[in-house]
């Protein structure tokens, strides 16, 4: 495997109240890749695209952007980097053009309407060209921040947050202008608490919670722990044991014997749910209503936590 484009190494962010925002974080990003970095709000996702871009100071690490020193070569680093922040921040009256132009003059990039032109169209933004950015849908005006990431060529974009207040469309046409960055040799890393973004998108998935990197790995891998669903069967008169006919299904009785639980596979070709409750007919067990619930973020974490200690 090529070297990665982006090493980070020991990176961590404590404040003097002696909360710690990052743990000791190491991460490589591959050339040419889409990361995903999973986690819930407040998890470290920000604080570490933030340490990378150079806008937080790191209390103690390294990064180094394809070889370089983040900090000892902050123009080279800055130069490659590019971000698409959580908050869309753009003068209301600017146009679209002027906008993406500016931002590729702070950089020190020569003028170059050519290159801008590209890049408006690559993002469907040629024909808004001349409009305000107050007069712009929420889903445009964040085209326009990735137009205005990418104004400077760098290698490596972060996205963070890249669909937050987007409605479900809007968020698959975002996913196609990903995919169509990273088809022409754009590195991408974007930050979500949304599941489905990921398994999406991404090519690699990383889990953080409270500021801890707990798992990375390929997206099938890990989307496969993720994959699990739980079908909540409410029962018209309570239990007071699951029958032993229903063993096959390792179920579980809460709720003072009202409620069956039933976790499954939802990528899996045959769920075990059909099967199901053809036995509770056999069996006359009636039910009142059925549910389905994903598992979160935090049931996963928990579940990787767990396994990881009992590994270890």
């Amino acid at each position: 495997m090529s070297d990665p484009i982006l090493s980070i190494r020991g990176l961590r962010k404590a404040y003097e109240s002696g909360t710690e925002a990052l743990k000791s974080i190491d991460l490589d990003i591959r050339r040419g890749e889409i990361f995903a970095l999973l986690g819930p709000n407040g998890a470290g996702k920000t604080t570490l695209i933030n340490i990378v871009c150079g806008i937080v100071t790191a209390t103690a690490g390294e990064v180094l952007v394809d070889g370089k020193n983040w900090q000892a070569d902050y123009r080279h680093a800055r130069g490659r980097i590019g971000l698409v922040p959580q908050e869309l921040t753009t003068d209301a009256f600017e146009t679209v053009w002027s906008t993406v132009s500016f931002s590729r003059g702070l950089f020190g990039k020569p003028r170059d309407p050519a290159k801008i032109e590209d890049l408006l169209k690559r993002l469907t933004l040629w024909d808004k060209r001349k409009a305000r950015m107050m007069e712009l849908s929420g889903g445009m005006k964040r085209r326009v921040m990735i137009a205005k990431a990418l104004s400077h060529e760098p290698d490596i974009l972060f996205l963070d947050e890249p669909s937050a207040g987007v409605d479900v469309e809007l968020r698959r046409d975002m996913w196609e202008v990903v995919r169509k960055l990273r088809s022409g040799g754009t590195t991408i890393i974007l930050t979500t608490h949304y599941i489905e973004e990921a398994e999406e998108m991404a090519d690699r998935v990383g889990v953080i919670s409270h500021g801890e990197l707990i798992a990375i790995d390929e997206k099938q891998a890990l989307m496969a722990r993720m994959g699990k669903k739980t079908l909540e069967i409410v029962l018209a008169e309570p239990m007071a044991a699951v029958p032993d006919a229903l063993a096959d299904w390792d179920l579980t009785l809460t709720g003072d014997g009202h409620l069956l639980h039933y976790q499954f596979d939802r990528h899996a070709e045959r769920t075990g749910i059909a099967s199901l409750m053809r036995e509770l007919a056999d069996l006359h067990i009636a039910y009142k209503d059925l549910s389905t619930r994903q598992s979160s973020l935090e049931d996963i974490f928990v579940e990787l936590i767990h396994n990881r200690r009992t590994a270890a």
